[in-house]
């Protein structure tokens, strides 16, 4: 049931300009913070902001694509707003840094990620609101694990005493997208030293079934440390099914004291507006609800292309509702190109901000310079504002 009709919508015509043309800003959705044309081969990815308790902001991103250095030594960029993300000014950039997420802890900035494409797990610290940063060298200093690991921007959750973030292993057979890849919860005492990986408590990880969804299963990953309402603790992840339009999430259940994940496969998997894309989830104790922005999927779409892999679809953005992280309500669209092959907003992530929701986009548009490479590899990092969003 739609609680609103949408309040934005933007559909842009799909000309393009010409090749000899700088991009104008005020035509890209958004507040451009930063931009990287095709041409370059580095991609934007991993959009992820926070709010410094002066009341600034801070985004990051990193690099992906075939010119970048995310196999061997990934690069992510650090940017300040002063004045509500009306500008933006790069002050950091670090190496071995990628799928990272900003997050503010008892007023410090930290950076958690893993060092490359399927690389070890670091945690930065900034005391100085992003400039200069703590190098991960041992697990004393911010090494919390060694290996292959995967992640997204995901939220950094509080509850019970203790900070919580979903990430997964790459670990596993065989060695493919998707098929790799097994979920797990971490945790750490509020008061702990975080940089130290002894105070980080690893749930078990559990590794894709070939059997689930009726052999349909391919993937989950980049999932959600959430609490309903009952005080469970639930890991909501992104689920990879081509076999059908229709997105779904898989609820994985995590223990108290964060040891045990566990999945029922006759239960876990539900209905899911946006569960084919990375979708980020928070709770608002002001309006009771939990809110959400997902790539959403319009109903002309799915009359048209039922057959369409819905992770392709990324041509729109939405804000959804909940009072039970099952049943979604529509809020309001946010984003949207009616051309899908070369236009994306995805990988949101945002933070409350009073009244307002403020987000980034990993944002997929024309520039005069040829465009993005496709709707996946992103040539803008977008800054957004939603305002009074519990209207």
């Amino acid at each position: 049931m739609l609680r609103k009709l949408p309040l934005l919508l933007l559909f842009v015509c799909c000309s393009q300009w010409s090749m000899s043309q700088q991009y104008d800003p005020s035509l890209v959705p958004g507040i451009v913070v930063t931009h990287s044309p095709q041409s370059s081969g580095k991609y934007i990815g991993s959009p992820s902001i926070a709010i410094l308790p002066n009341g600034h902001y801070v985004a990051s991103h990193d690099f992906f694509g075939p010119e970048s250095n995310e196999h061997e030594s990934a690069t992510s960029r650090i940017f300040v707003s002063k004045n509500k993300g009306r500008t933006w000014t790069q002050i950091a950039e670090l190496q071995d840094a990628f799928w990272s997420k900003l997050f503010v802890h008892q007023n410090d900035l930290y950076f958690l990620g893993t060092h490359k494409h399927h690389g070890n797990t670091l945690l930065r610290k900034s005391t100085d609101s992003g400039r200069t940063w703590t190098q991960p060298t041992d697990r004393k200093n911010g090494l919390l694990l060694e290996g292959e690991y995967h992640c997204a921007p995901g939220p950094v959750l509080i509850h019970d005493g203790r900070l919580w973030r979903a990430m997964e292993s790459a670990m596993g057979t065989p060695k493919r997208w998707g098929k790799r890849y097994g979920n797990f919860m971490m945790s750490a005492p509020v008061e702990a030293d975080l940089l130290d990986a002894g105070n980080w408590t690893i749930s078990n990880t559990l590794y894709r079934d070939t059997s689930y969804l009726n052999g349909n299963f391919n993937a989950w990953i980049e999932g959600n440390a959430v609490v309903d309402r009952e005080g469970q603790l639930w890991n909501i992840l992104r689920v990879d099914d081509k076999s059908t339009i229709e997105e779904k999430a898989a609820f994985v259940r995590i223990s108290t004291d964060g040891k045990k994940a566990s999945f029922d496969p006759q239960t876990g998997f539900k209905p899911f507006p946006g569960g084919a894309k990375k979708f980020t989830i928070r709770y608002d104790k002001s309006s009771d609800r939990y809110w959400m922005i997902a790539n959403y999927i319009p109903a002309d779409i799915k009359k048209y292309n039922p057959t369409i892999n819905p992770a392709t679809v990324r041509n729109t953005q939405a804000l959804m509702s909940s009072r039970d992280l099952v049943n979604w309500e529509l809020e309001r669209i946010l984003l949207h190109h009616r051309e899908m092959k070369y236009h994306g907003f995805q990988y949101i992530d945002w933070q409350f901000d009073g009244r307002n929701i403020i987000y980034l986009s990993r944002t997929a548009y024309d520039d005069g310079l040829g465009g993005a490479h496709n709707n996946h590899d992103a040539n803008f990092l977008t800054f957004h504002r939603i305002r009074n969003f519990r209207k």
